[in-house]
């Protein structure tokens, strides 16, 4: 039995990095010493991997590639001088791109200057950016509006380009993608292009590329002449991406501080790498997690962040947890069908959604609270010495209490204020736990088999259409006569709900379903 009192427990159970100004208390998680001494061992193995890692070594296998994102915010730790050089020239040419955007002497064909940005991107080309615009952008201080363009939804593109009528003149139009064939960012390029067109304007002389070097949206933007081009490096993923050009150029141009930005996430790295566990709140989270999950994603964390402007950390978190650690085969090849599911929301918000299943339900959980101790905002009290900001604060307190007398465990992350410096940091923790944990559990972090398969299959049933639309006569015909001349005999259910898209969109006509027949389709 522990000798020592409720308050020295408590201070047990803490770890401070006190150049980043967080605290991650683990208080409320019931993993114990015992534990820690069984994960030494495999803790020591995930350090050096992770040095490794740092150091240039082949961090995914399958790709055969080096994983660099930590030299973004540290480029003296590059494994060679000409990618040092790389990343500290983008960050430069970052700067003075968006320097010379905000002075008007980079400014659009048809008008004075630009005042609005459009990022079109998907998965970590959007998801990080977003996050950073909204925990860190103010109406009155940014100086450019940013807007996003995420999916291959017309509808969604429509209703951003609703907002931006009358001003595609003065938009920047940021076009983000590794390869330059991911077919939603091709897309959203290609009707935000049109767009230009028939306001009549020419989308080049307001088109920046984030791509790789070389690749087939580089060839594009250099054959009709965009304004700049910004580089993607080949040892960095998506979900890992946000601090640099695909993160960086778009946080520049809305006026957020990227010095802050990078130099939080260095700080973090400087505290995370340390191999004493109990100094180094990376590996502790990656324990945490380890311990509720019994090392095999049984629980699913829920991200509660109490403050608005980290509402979008939790879809952050879902990439760059969810493709880094769902794996269905482990290093050696064995079948392991890891992953950690991640979902929240924000507090008190969450107090009128899912804190009762939370409390009262399946206990398949466990909660990362993110506590902000500077409330901002006004000062008015709403009753006497308690101000909105107590309220809010008061929940997060009530709430980690009610689980916690239910069993629940629960994580929470203090931070002094919501600033550049503070986003960096949250960016480079969640990094390295994730490299941490993957380590522990002996998976490739940096690969993500299962979207590959999506595109291809996504990419198979679009020629399947085609062969559909070239079936189609003027004579109606059922599904399944339909598939039989596509070739698709086997694919009639997916022949048919094709069938069906085509023909609510106008490009197939159908009889529809009869009571004693089934549907007929033909030729417009």
């Amino acid at each position: 039995m522990s000798t020592m009192t409720p308050w020295q427990q408590f201070q047990n159970r803490q770890c401070h990095a006190p150049a980043l100004g967080l605290t991650l208390d683990l208080s409320r998680m019931h993993c114990d010493q015992p534990f820690l001494e069984e994960m030494r061992e495999p803790l020591r193995h995930a350090f050096e991997a992770m040095d490794a890692l740092e150091g240039g070594g082949i961090a995914n296998p399958d790709e055969k590639r080096i994983v660099g994102h930590y030299w973004l915010r540290a480029p003296e730790l590059a494994p060679t001088p000409e990618i040092a050089a790389e990343i500290r020239q983008t960050v430069a040419d970052v700067k003075s791109f968006a320097a010379a955007v905000h002075e008007g002497r980079i400014r659009p064909p048809s008008a004075e200057r630009f005042t609005r940005v459009l990022s079109i991107g998907i998965g970590g080309s959007a998801l990080g950016p977003m996050f950073v615009a909204d925990a860190l952008g103010s109406p009155e201080g940014d100086r450019m509006s940013v807007y996003f363009i995420d999916n291959t939804d017309p509808d969604g593109i429509a209703r951003v380009l609703e907002e931006l009528a009358g001003q595609l003149g003065e938009t920047l139009c940021l076009v983000t993608s590794k390869s330059g064939g991911t077919p939603e960012t091709r897309n959203g390029m290609l009707l935000v292009a049109d767009a230009y067109r028939q306001a009549g304007l020419d989308f080049a002389g307001h088109a920046v590329a984030i791509t790789m070097p070389g690749s087939q949206m580089d060839h594009v933007a250099v054959e009709q002449g965009w304004l700049a081009r910004f580089p993607m490096f080949d040892w960095i993923g998506g979900r890992t991406s946000v601090l640099s050009a695909v993160g960086l150029l778009p946080a520049a141009l809305q006026g957020i501080d990227v010095d802050g930005l990078l130099s939080g996430a260095a700080a973090c790295d400087e505290a995370t790498r340390k191999h004493d566990v109990r100094q180094n709140p990376a590996a502790l989270l990656a324990l945490a997690w380890h311990h509720a999950t019994g090392g095999q994603g049984r629980k699913d964390m829920v991200v509660l962040p109490y403050k608005d402007r980290l509402l979008l950390f939790s879809r952050y978190l879902q990439q760059l947890v969810m493709e880094s650690l769902g794996k269905q085969f482990d290093l050696q090849g064995r079948r392991v069908d890891q992953g950690l599911a991640v979902y929240g929301n924000k507090g008190s918000t969450d107090q009128h959604a899912y804190v009762q299943q939370l409390r009262e339900g399946i206990d398949n959980f466990f909660v990362v609270f993110l506590r902000v101790l500077e409330s901002g905002g006004s000062t008015l009290e709403m009753e006497p010495g308690v101000t909105a900001g107590d309220f809010l604060h008061g929940f997060l307190l009530g709430t980690r209490e009610a689980l916690s007398e239910n069993g629940r465990e629960s994580i929470t992350i203090t931070v002094q204020r919501v600033d550049a410096r503070t986003v960096g940091g949250l960016i480079a923790l969640f990094e390295r736990a994730v490299g941490l944990y993957a380590n522990l559990v002996g998976i490739n972090a940096y690969h993500q088999p299962g979207v590959e398969a999506g595109k291809k299959a996504a990419a198979s049933i679009l020629a399947l259409q085609g062969r559909i639309i070239a079936a189609l006569s003027s004579a109606p015909q059922t599904a399944e006569a339909i598939a039989a001349q596509a070739s698709a005999q086997d694919q009639v259910e997916t022949v048919y709900l094709l069938l069906e898209h085509l023909a609510a969109n106008g490009r197939a006509k159908t009889d529809g379903v009869g009571e004693t027949a089934p549907a007929t389709f033909r030729r417009c």
